[in-house]
């Protein structure tokens, strides 16, 4: 773009930016009186819904909706609806005893009924809470909830902890952009593709929210940025490729996550297969363990995270790096002069001198599909096919549409990335049922009786002693695995840090490690924000 057609960009992104605010007050005027009590936030993703039923707040705190439980900072429960639980020896029913003094945003008491309604409707809808291990859910009376499970299910308080419990007496078809709920804030107004305003809910039976108001905005990275200049928000999503951009006023929040970036690698070769849609499955250089073994050790991940995010990001190992159901053997080292020991012994060579070494007439080159518009994805597919040109592989970074990544994610690799408060994650990235399936989990075809058995009796373990040494063993179990070092089904590259330009004196408490996805991961807290100079 010439400086011309840039400068106009910019003015006009700047005059659709103040549309936004012009019924908003004066945010940036308020945001820097320390006795201010509201925010403006900017975040990239629009939710599709504040339904919790139908996926509102999974894998977060839902913010207008309350949860039996949640997380705490180190990632362990606590209560919230719930004042305790227990569960049986069998591990198939759990008992919730349920606190009585909590109420819905319109003044109705929620009871053990409308947690009974919430976890049926969860079930019936078949959207992103996945409760098909439920077989039944009872409420004795007001304030306990018995729940029968079909077999003991390990994740199932981790479900419980991102499900926000609607109500009974006002559900209904458009609940989801005019919710109630009995969470810390209380829903006021929702401009689709604009903002969601948000106000504290002064009977909410925790500690109510020093922010009074919460205006959320919805916009790209660089308009966030032009907002952020403009001094329009108070804190806006941003990305590594932007963090060293200094804007007065305001400081940058580098927030550790699980959110990691890498290659899926397709394990099995191309004859001529194809999925139920009739998407070509696989490729015949990623197919060879060696090749996916010699990318793994090729790689120097913490160049990677200096050079092409400049430093706003760590090296990855596994899919849920710093969890404590992670095998801490996953980890491997750099070696190139290994990675190339591999492919020779395997018979790969530069014949012909291009700088690719080739076996039995195929080239080690293969395509890597991202997202385009997604800079960081860009750079990290980029910086490590550079690295790989080391060794003699040579990949062909192409940036394209979802849609067309779901078509040929089985025959190519995808930079991908995934991280969840929820060792169920890893149970449906490895699992041989989900291989080849149409929902991004296990497009490179991943298969394992050895695995499976892990991640079962993972799944299946009636202590979370037991559950996570399953969960590890399933990774590494000294022999074979999903990890690196074993089958080698992804390449992991880097976990990166969530950005965010935050102005001076908000205070965002203190941040858990955050999963897949930079916005709604920065709100699972918002109660505990305030003002502080």
């Amino acid at each position: 773009m010439n400086t011309k057609k840039r400068i106009l960009a910019l003015l006009l992104m700047a005059a659709a930016i103040m549309s936004i605010f012009a019924g908003c007050g004066k945010p940036a005027d308020s945001a820097q009186d320390k006795n201010t009590d509201s925010v403006v936030i900017a975040i990239t993703t629009e939710p599709e819904t504040l339904d919790p039923c139908m996926g509102w707040g999974h894998g977060n705190m839902p913010l207008l909706q309350s949860t039996l439980v949640k997380y705490d900072y180190d990632m362990s429960f606590k209560n919230d609806l719930a004042t305790g639980y227990t569960l049986s020896e069998d591990g198939l029913t759990w008992t919730f005893t349920l606190r009585d003094d909590a109420y819905f945003t319109d003044g109705e008491k929620l009871t053990a009924s409308d947690v009974v309604f919430t976890f049926n409707t969860a079930k019936n809808a078949k959207a992103s809470v996945d409760l098909t291990f439920m077989e039944k859910i009872e409420a004795p009376n007001d304030t306990t909830v018995v729940v029968t499970l079909t077999k003991p299910t390990s994740v199932f308080l981790n479900t419980v902890a991102s499900l926000g419990i609607v109500p009974e007496h006002a559900y209904g078809p458009d609940y989801g952009v005019d919710p109630i709920g009995s969470g810390p804030f209380k829903f006021v107004q929702w401009s689709k593709q604009e903002q969601l305003i948000l106000e504290a809910n002064e009977n909410y039976y925790g500690t109510v929210p020093a922010m009074k108001k919460v205006t959320i905005v919805f916009m790209s990275e660089d308009a966030a940025l032009a907002a952020v200049k403009a001094g329009q928000v108070d804190i806006a999503q941003s990305a590594a490729t932007l963090a060293d951009i200094p804007v007065a006023g305001y400081n940058v929040k580098r927030i550790s996550s699980v959110d990691n970036r890498g290659f899926t690698l397709p394990m099995s070769p191309d004859e001529g297969k194809t999925t139920e849609g009739g998407y070509p499955i696989g490729n015949n250089v990623t197919c060879n363990i060696e090749v996916r073994h010699a990318i793994a050790y090729a790689l120097d991940r913490e160049m990677v995270a200096n050079v092409a995010l400049s430093g706003y990001a760590t090296p990855c190992y596994s899919e849920n790096d710093g969890m404590p159901w992670n095998n801490p053997e996953v980890k491997i080292e750099t070696n190139v002069e290994y990675a190339k020991k591999l492919l020779a012994d395997a018979g790969w060579a530069d014949t012909d001198g291009d700088g690719i070494v080739e076996k039995d007439g195929i080239k080690a080159e293969f395509g890597c599909v991202y997202p385009s518009g997604d800079s960081v994805r860009q750079a990290v597919a980029m910086a490590a096919a550079e690295q790989l040109k080391e060794i003699g592989i040579s990949v062909i970074v192409e940036g394209t549409s979802w849609d067309d990544i779901s078509k040929r994610m089985f025959s190519e690799s995808v930079m991908m990335g995934w991280g969840a408060a929820n060792p169920y994650e890893s149970y449906c990235l490895y699992q041989s049922a989900g291989a080849f399936k149409d929902d991004y989990y296990n497009p490179e075809g991943y298969m394992s009786e050895t695995t499976d058995a892990y991640l079962a009796a993972a799944m299946e373990a009636l202590t979370v002693e037991e559950a996570y040494r399953n969960w590890q063993l399933a990774q590494w179990d000294g022999e074979t695995g999903t990890a690196m070092k074993g089958e080698c089904p992804w390449v992991w590259i880097v976990n990166i840090d969530h950005i965010y330009f935050a102005r001076d004196g908000l205070d965002i408490g203190a941040q858990q490690l955050h999963p897949h996805g930079a916005s709604l991961p920065i709100l699972q807290n918002l109660q505990d924000w305030k003002w502080v100079n």
